[in-house]
Formats: structure tokens, C-alpha cells, sequence
């Protein structure tokens, strides 16, 4: 996988390097299959695996760039969107002359189902409330987050994927986690990690946010306001997004002023001829 700098208003965009540079948008209009990770589809061609990478550039402010990818599934890491962060870090990140667009809530969405919940409010930032309730031992955690504060890299993006160790067998017999291993996701037996020691107590909900920054970008562009979500995952993330954009009149387009002019890095990169990548 490759990440190349794109002009100002292009967003987000996959390209298969392996079909003929055939591009996936990452809209909401492109959702595909969402069960245990959000994948994208545009004329039966897939990119899987998506949440992890999207919510990186989301929460690092980059708006606008071209994932060149040779297969259907972005690579795992190491369970977490850190090795993107610091990737991102490494390279440096350039503002860009036109304003950032962002979708500013102007009153409450919600979408239920059960005892799950996800709603947005307006409000000023991009404020993400989260609360889980998973079986032993995780139990129930909650926490907030607000990207305006500039904390992702350090609160959000370290937390990794995880899974119950006695789920194994029958997600490897569905043809899933074919993947998983000790190095990239949290294993639970019945008294914790099994490859522990945790990066933080609340590492699942944490590891629950950046799931939904993930599947929130979607919605094309970052959101202004307040999301509380109880419970959810990729399923309800998404369809949150499509109930979102489909009510117009919960929210408008708005315009964050640019910081600094174009052409100027907010980061220095690492080596001479690495293009930067690119933020509005």
C-alpha cells in the first residue's frame, strides 16, 4: 500500500494498483459488506478492511489523498492506526489553500436498535462520547474524546483490535480473522489478555472509537459536533452515516478557514524527495 498526496476537494480515494487504477471513492454510497470490519464496492470491485486506515487520516486532519493498494484488504499492522500515524508523522502533512468543508450538525440524528444506541448533537469540535458493555473480562467501559483537541495520535490511535480466544475457531470457520495472531490484536481468555500487557485500562472502548472515526468518514468529510455511541459497531456505524447524509436538514456545509498557506508543512519529512502527504 502507498499513500500519494491529492489535490484539495478530491477527499479520500482508494486505488487498486492491481485492476487497471481503478478508484473507490470512500463515500457512504460505496459501503459493501460490514460485519467485523467495514469494506467498499464500487462495480463489484472490493478494498476491505478500511476502518483502521480512514480513521488515521481522519484523525490526523488529512482530508484529501490517494490510497494506492495491490489486493482487496489494507495490511493489519499491528491491530491499531498507529503505524499510519507515525507514517504520517514521518512524512509530514501539508495544508492546503482551500478551506477544510465540513459537515456542521444542526440538530440531533439518532438510529436505535435494541440496546444499541448512535446519535449526533451539535455542537463546536468533533466530540465523540463512546460506551461498551462486552462479556467478561472487558465488562463495561466509557470514554470522550475531542479530535479538535489534537489528541488522536496518542489517546485513540494506539489501541488495537481485539477478540475473544474461545471465538476463534468459529470466526477462522466463517473465513474470517484468517489474519489474526498475538502481534496484531488483543487475545482474551477468561482472565484477561492473553498476550497483554494492555496500552491503556480502557484499550477496547478506545479501539471502539477509532473504529467509528473509521466508518464516520464516510461520510465524506469530517463532522462538527457531538456523537454518543452505545454498543454500536461497523453495521450501525454505517448505516448511522447513510441516515445522516440522507437528512439533509440536520446539518449544513461549513468552512474551516485554512491555517497556513499552501505549500507550507506542518511537519517536517524525514527524507529529501518524499512528497508530503496532503491535508485541506
Amino acid at each position: 500500500m502507498r499513500l500519494l498526496p491529492a489535490a484539495a476537494g478530491s477527499g479520500i480515494v482508494f486505488r487498486r494498483t492491481d485492476l487497471d487504477n481503478f478508484e473507490i471513492p470512500a463515500i457512504g454510497r460505496n459501503v459493501a459488506k460490514v460485519s467485523y470490519a467495514t469494506s467498499l464496492m464500487r462495480q463489484g470491485v472490493l478494498i476491505s478492511t478500511t476502518e483502521h486506515l480512514l480513521s488515521a487520516l481522519i484523525g490526523m486532519g488529512v482530508d484529501n489523498v490517494i490510497v494506492e493498494i495491490d489486493n482487496l484488504e489494507l495490511p493489519i499492522l499491528d491491530g491499531s492506526a498507529l503505524p499510519y500515524v507515525e507514517a504520517f508523522e514521518g512524512v509530514g502533512i501539508r495544508t492546503q489553500r482551500r478551506r477544510r468543508e465540513t459537515i456542521r450538525v444542526l440538530r440531533a440524528v439518532e438510529v436505535r436498535e435494541g440496546n444499541k444506541f448512535i446519535g449526533v448533537y451539535p455542537g463546536s469540535g468533533y466530540r465523540i462520547s463512546y460506551a461498551i458493555d462486552f462479556p467478561a473480562p472487558i465488562g463495561q467501559q466509557k470514554t470522550c474524546v475531542d479530535l479538535a483537541a489534537e489528541t488522536y495520535g496518542t489517546a485513540i490511535a494506539p489501541a488495537r483490535t481485539f477478540g475473544y480466544k474461545a471465538d476463534e475457531q468459529k470466526l477462522r470457520d466463517m473465513g474470517l480473522i484468517r489474519g489474526a495472531s498475538p502481534e496484531n490484536a488483543i487475545i482474551l481468555g477468561a482472565k484477561g489478555p492473553i498476550n497483554g500487557p494492555l496500552r491503556f485500562s480502557d484499550e477496547f472502548v478506545r479501539h471502539k472509537v477509532l473504529d467509528l472515526i473509521g466508518d464516520l468518514a464516510l461520510a465524506g468529510r469530517r463532522i462538527e459536533g457531538h456523537v454518543v455511541a452505545e454498543r454500536a459497531g461497523h453495521a450501525m456505524h454505517t448505516a448511522f452515516v447513510a441516515r445522516l447524509l440522507k437528512d439533509r436538514s440536520a446539518w449544513e456545509l461549513a468552512h474551516v478557514p485554512a491555517a497556513e498557506a499552501a505549500g507550507e508543512e506542518e511537519s517536517r519529512p524525514t527524507g529529501a524527495g518524499v512528497p508530503a502527504l496532503v491535508g485541506a
